[in-house]
């Protein structure tokens, strides 16, 4: 599980920034923390634009350079505003018991990139620019030059995809652990799975049918199933997908009307919350991160609250790390003050992060009235409309 991410020089990150996600002495919320002491996850709350989602970003940007195809060596990472023409991303986890502290660090003016990765303290893996050397299967090290590794890729990614991490069983758990994960972006209704989790609605009813979503519907009390079906039928309405037999549709039916609506008719809340469901169990049922972007589109509030508290009571070792504009999430029933967090951008300086456990609030007070009165900071400073009234 994610421990630590550090971003330097990174995009609105000017100066170094940290996010920790192991907990500390709160004792409420005890289901909101795994086994090993590493929290399910936390919210960023803050302004537009003030940076919240460059931290989900920077967890992201580790499975996409590590499974998909990026080019490390854009400039779009770098901080405008910024001294420096590097920028470096660090990242601890907890892995069986084991730390593992894997950073890099991309300088755009060399074209250079250089990694480190440490197991328990021990260096694994090292490489500057072109010449890297791997201690993962041999104590002594074995070297690589040009010819092993990409200039524009990561070292990490090339020794994974040759050797699967085979004589390391910490380090291919941890690979395990980074490929069940999960990116969301609710507002572009981007779903972007990293390893074989069937994240497609209709792929997913395909092969694990409708009662998983239909239990879920049943136990938080929804009054509402679905059907996977070529035609569905209710009262005296008949529905039908295309001409072709073997052709299905997702179909809602509300209690007591039994009315079949297809999903393009749906509510919007309804259609997202439908999109969202498979990469919520597959991260809860399987573990790794559930990164979620612009998590408050077309939710009511008490849809979110549930949403979250579902991941949490029902999670195992996996993590829901989020951005939210929705203040009733910081709530002490919901989420522990060492999982909320506000951003802010200031001039010249750009972003930061607070913990709100910083400020030590009891168990008791009011977290949400607390924010929005400027305790823990990330607020919009906007000049107030004139009450034309008064």
């Amino acid at each position: 599980m994610l421990t630590k991410i550090t971003l330097n020089n990174f995009k609105s990150f000017k100066n170094t920034v940290s996010v920790d996600l192991m907990k500390t002495n709160y004792t409420i919320l005890p289901r909101n923390v795994a086994d090993n002491g590493v929290l399910k996850g936390c919210i960023f709350v803050g302004a537009n634009a003030s940076g919240k989602s460059t931290i989900v970003l920077g967890i992201k940007l580790l499975l996409d350079f590590l499974f998909s195809e990026r080019n490390l060596n854009s400039g779009i990472f770098v901080c405008m505003f910024g001294n420096s023409p590097r920028y470096s991303l660090s990242y601890e986890f907890l892995i069986g018991g084991k730390k593992i502290a894997y950073s890099f660090e991309v300088d755009t003016g060399k074209n250079m990139i250089s990694e480190k990765l440490f197991l328990d303290g021990r260096l694994m893996l090292e490489r500057m620019g072109l010449s890297a050397k791997s201690y993962i299967a041999e104590p002594d090290g074995i070297n690589y030059d040009e010819t092993d590794v990409g200039k524009d890729t990561l070292f990490l990614r090339t020794l994974y995809f040759n050797t699967k991490f085979a004589s390391n069983d910490v380090l291919k758990a941890w690979m395990d652990f980074l490929k069940k994960s999960i990116y969301i972006n609710m507002f572009d209704k981007t779903i972007s799975p990293y390893g074989k989790a069937e994240v497609s609605v209709a792929r997913y009813l395909d092969k694990d049918g409708c009662q998983p979503i239909n239990d879920f519907f049943d136990e938080y009390n929804f009054e509402q199933n679905i059907e996977y079906e070529h035609s569905s039928s209710g009262g005296h309405v008949r529905m039908i997908v295309g001409n072709d037999d073997n052709e299905k549709g997702i179909f809602f039916k509300r209690k007591g009307i039994d009315i079949p609506i297809p999903f393009a008719e749906e509510s919007l809340g309804n259609q997202n919350l439908l999109r969202i469901l498979p990469s919520f169990v597959s991260v809860i049922e399987n573990g790794g991160m559930l990164l979620v972007d612009e998590f408050s589109s077309g939710f009511h509030n008490d849809l979110e609250n549930l949403l979250v508290r579902y991941f949490m009571e029902k999670a195992g070792r996996a993590q829901m790390l989020f951005v939210s504009h929705s203040t009733n999430l910081l709530s002490n029933s919901i989420l522990r003050p060492d999982q909320e967090y506000s951003v802010e951008f200031r001039r010249g300086e750009g972003s930061s992060v607070k913990r709100f456990s910083s400020e030590q609030p009891r168990s008791a007070q009011n977290i949400e009235k607390m924010y929005v009165s400027g305790v823990f900071g990330g607020l919009p400073e906007y000049r107030e409309v004139e009450n034309e009234a008064q």
